[in-house]
């Protein structure tokens, strides 16, 4: 595991969530994915926070080299995506939905890598025009994906079920072989997939797991488990975050040269 930042590291942007701790408002992004951007990609994380009346989102894109969508405890809100309503007690976080949404359609557009954990894969879902379930424990024949509360974090994030890879996707020649272990800690789901995302893999109960933006102009990767977990322990989630890394200081070199170009 990387431990010092090299010269011009790419600049990589990590979403955070609005949240109070203590009586005051907070941007806060976990430092599992702060140290996933810095450590495993070798990016320079800049936490976005969700600023929509300060923060132009196409504009951000062009200064990015990379995108990180993390997760989170809330959920999109259903009216991105036509859903019903949320059942009482379901926790959103609009401001994040403001920026994180329209942020991931200006990174597509501009061609910014993107890595996209959990709740990130919901969103680059729903920006692509798909649909989600909201409680997948409670469909017909579908496991129950929440995390372990009151465990340890270790326990948390253990692996929880095997998923089955795309044969010759991006996972499959990640992992070289069929199946692999992930964790699990998630209530919401992709339902519809986009049409504009190919699935790389799916859970035991047909949950889809993985996806790859098929005709974006840069890495496109979404997972639903969380790879950024203690990832120098796991073979795969260090290749995906070099991976990321790589396609991040492709773009970084790319807008250098293009600054050089016109000096």
């Amino acid at each position: 595991m990387a431990t010092a930042m090299s010269d011009g590291a790419p600049l990589i942007g990590v979403t955070a969530c609005t949240k109070a701790i203590g009586l005051l408002p907070f941007h806060a992004a976990g430092d599992k994915y702060v140290r996933a951007v810095s450590h495993g990609a070798g990016g320079l994380p800049l936490v976005v926070p969700a600023l929509t009346d300060f923060l132009e989102p196409a504009d951000l894109a062009d200064r990015l080299d990379g995108l990180m969508l993390t997760g989170s405890p809330s959920n999109v809100e259903p009216h991105h995506y036509g859903g019903a309503p949320s059942a009482p007690g379901t926790e959103h976080d609009a401001p994040r939905d403001a920026m994180a949404l329209p942020l991931t359609r200006a990174a597509l557009d501009a061609g910014v890598p993107i890595l996209a954990i959990c709740l990130g894969i919901q969103e680059l879902n729903v920006v692509l025009g798909g649909t989600l379930h909201q409680r997948v424990h409670e469909l017909p024949g579908k496991l129950d994906h929440r995390g372990r509360k009151r465990t340890r974090m270790d326990v948390r994030y253990a692996p929880a079920h095997a998923v089955s890879l795309t044969r010759g996707g991006f996972f499959a020649n990640l992992a070289g072989a069929a199946t692999m272990d992930v964790n699990s800690l998630h209530a919401q789901s992709i339902d519809h997939v986009a049409d504009g995302l190919v699935v790389e893999a799916v859970a035991p109960d047909g949950i889809v797991e993985a996806v790859r933006a098929k005709d974006a102009r840069a890495f496109t990767i979404g997972v639903q488990w969380h790879p950024e977990w203690k990832f120098w322990d796991d073979p795969v989630s260090t290749a995906l975050l070099r991976a990321f890394g790589e396609a991040c200081r492709a773009r970084a070199a790319t807008r250098a040269a293009r600054r050089k170009a016109v000096a």
